[in-house]
């Protein structure tokens, strides 16, 4: 494939068209993978984006995309069935999951992976990461998470800079990423690739797709805020930012969760959070469609991550912050809660581990575990970066003390309980055990930990001071409930009948897998795979039109 121009990528509000077989909301991973699915049969293909770049939060995140049973994954010598991603679903989330959606998502996600692989520029590798769950049956040890290799954009003008920037991830792909074991990326190496506008990531599986969307002719649009939706005779018509009117057979809306908008966090969600995803998501896309007669599916639902949040991080001039996850896993370290007490497997992955922030102290009904405190020694502080930061290098929202009494009485921590929790920790770090929370009993466990520590990569005992403390808050990556699909994606209304030409993806649609996390990159295995399952039902029907009116022409001859 080659560019189709080199000219500026993206199509201004007033040189649209008057209509197109395919309108998308949002410009993620799962926006993009529909418009290029359906523009791959030949479809007219519009993607608006509400915010003024490209992406989302796919763009802003780590890009990797969770898929049972793929062919690269096969190829890269790891074994795997769809027997065995049948069998490991239905452990995950085989409680609210019929056995026809595990089928469908083992099937179906395979079949996006292939298409990415062999009809555009996305560039995916398997990760030797393993499933969340190792002890459950058909669990994998790796292959079914799927990193992206970088991307340049150098054959795509302007692309780059279309691109929404990381919110913090460096420019390395995931598997580089893990092989620093938890220590700060070379920055010469950083700087080459910033110069060059390599993408990695988010961005690489972003900047590829919409690459691949330019190859197939899809126009892509920024600033463009769908204001209005509304159906008409045999399709949608749809307001532009307040300047322009399209109209589109089908509409696929892809534009993300509703993390960032307070007034229906607040109505859905059980305790705040802190959103570290593109501010754009703000369920505009879930409101039009609501106000089109969708139903909804596991509004409380989310995509959870513990969360670093400094006080000056900003991401698109918002209060954001960095998942939390390595600097837990880390040895040398405790989270513990304001009564000195950890809570949690510190290792655990993200998803889960965020669930016990929402745990309720049954005698003064508050949050039992929020606030949460990353404590740390003198060694840690010495080897890792925590969000960010220079190892050594204390920034001003690092608490710091020469004792971890005095650090409890700075922080508003349990003096007397920290110092018990650490003493009984220590015990067993030194032998490299936990036997309170079986930190880095579990090759999940191990895998983000350093490699280089000894015989746990998870422990280490907190025995050098001065000791440190920086807060840990429960963060979403995404809210993951949403509008109602079924297996083509298409919505469906409150008696369950899809809405016709009507289709979401993403985090505007309600996750596959309900509230569950299997594996490293199940938010965006579950984006990718409906905008693909979008894509392909578009693409089916509009042959069927051309087939048909290629009919009545043959018949009026």
């Amino acid at each position: 494939m080659t560019p189709e121009s080199t000219r500026n990528p993206l199509t201004a509000i007033q040189e649209l068209d008057s209509g197109y077989d395919l309108v998308v909301l949002g410009s993620g991973a799962a926006g993009l993978t529909a418009a290029v699915r359906a523009a791959a049969s030949g479809a007219s293909v519009l993607v608006l984006e509400k915010a003024g770049k490209l992406g989302g939060t796919s763009s802003a995140g780590g890009g990797v995309i969770w898929a049972p049973n793929n062919h690269l994954a096969k190829q890269a010598g790891y074994r795997d069935s769809a027997a065995a991603g049948a069998a490991y679903l239905k452990a995950a989330a085989g409680e609210v999951m019929s056995r026809e959606e595990i089928d469908w998502f083992v099937d179906t996600s395979a079949q996006a992976v292939e298409f990415l692989d062999t009809h555009t520029r996305v560039r995916l590798v398997p990760l030797g990461r393993p499933d969340y769950h190792m002890e459950w049956q058909g669990a994998a040890s790796g292959g079914r998470s799927l990193d992206n290799l970088p991307f340049t954009t150098e054959d795509y003008p302007g692309l780059a800079d279309a691109l929404r920037q990381p919110t913090y991830f460096p420019l390395l792909s995931m598997i580089e990423r893990d092989e620093l074991n938890g220590r700060a990326p070379d920055p010469e190496l950083l700087a080459r690739r910033k110069a060059s506008g390599v993408r990695t990531m988010g961005g690489a599986l972003v900047g590829s797709l919409a690459a691949s969307a330019l190859d197939r002719g899809v126009q892509l649009a920024l600033d463009a805020e769908v204001t209005g939706l509304r159906r008409e005779q045999d399709g949608w018509i749809l307001e532009v930012a307040g300047k322009r009117q399209v109209s589109a057979v089908s509409v696929v809306i892809a534009s993300g969760g509703f993390e960032w908008n307070p007034r229906l966090r607040e109505t859905y969600l059980s305790f705040d959070v802190t959103p570290i995803s593109a501010p754009s998501n703000e369920g505009s896309g879930l409101e039009l469609a609501l106000a089109a007669g969708a139903a909804v599916k596991d509004m409380t639902a989310i995509w959870g991550v513990p969360v670093i949040a400094a006080p000056d991080a900003e991401y698109d001039g918002k209060p954001s912050g960095r998942m939390a996850n390595v600097e837990m896993t880390l040895p040398g370290s405790i989270t513990v809660n304001a009564s000195g007490r950890r809570f949690v497997n510190e290792a655990l992955n993200y998803h889960d581990l965020c669930r016990v922030f929402g745990n309720i102290d049954p005698v003064s009904s508050a949050l039992q575990n929020s606030p949460a405190w990353l404590v740390f020694d003198a060694d840690y502080f010495a080897k890792y970066p925590v969000a960010g930061s220079t190892p050594g290098v204390r920034p001003d929202w690092m608490h710091s003390a020469p004792t971890l009494r005095e650090l409890a009485g700075e922080v508003g921590i349990d003096a007397a309980a920290l110092q018990e929790s650490v003493e009984r920790f220590n015990i067993g770090a030194r032998a490299g055990a936990d036997p309170e929370f079986g930190r880095g009993a579990t090759e999940q466990d191990r895998h983000l930990g350093d490699a280089a520590n000894a015989p746990n990569p998870c422990l280490a005992p907190l025995q050098r001071g001065p000791f440190y403390a920086v807060p840990i808050h429960p963060g979403v990556l995404g809210t993951s409930g949403g509008l109602s699909t079924n297996e083509h994606s298409q919505v469906l209304d409150r008696h369950g009948e899809p809405i016709t030409g009507l289709y979401a993806a993403g985090n505007a649609s309600a996750g596959v897998f309900r509230n569950n996390y299997p594996g490293g990159g199940a938010t965006l295995g579950s984006a990718v795979t409906r905008g693909y399952a979008a894509g392909a039902h578009i693409a089916g029907a509009h042959a069927a039109r051309e087939q048909a009116a290629a009919a009545l022409v043959e018949a009026g001859k």
